[in-house]
């Protein structure tokens, strides 16, 4: 069986500050590139923006007692009523 190599210490340290400053050159290259433009925002009609504002309070309602599982909404719509829900994923896609 044939023995395994061995290494002095000074290779070892070398070869983890080597890695290190890797670490920190890959890590200060990801933070110094820009990030992507923002979306400009779509829009939303005044009663899609109501039923927004009222799923934003509740979820700061239930983050507020320390509840950070989310909530769940539903909204009846009337028989040719508008729906809001691509404007309620566009606006909370973020908290995803």
């Amino acid at each position: 069986m044939p023995k395994p190599l061995r290494m002095s210490r000074r290779t070892w340290v070398a070869a983890w500050a080597v890695l290190c400053a890797a670490g920190i050159a890959a890590t200060a290259a990801l933070n110094a590139s820009p990030a992507p433009d923002p979306q400009p925002e779509k829009p939303v009609r005044a009663e899609c923006a109501e039923y927004i504002a009222d799923i934003g309070a509740q979820l700061a309602k239930a983050k507020a007692e320390g509840n950070d599982d989310g909530v769940l909404a539903f909204k009846r719509t009337r028989v040719g009523a508008d729906d809001c829900s691509e404007e309620v994923l566009d606006h909370f896609s973020g908290d995803r």
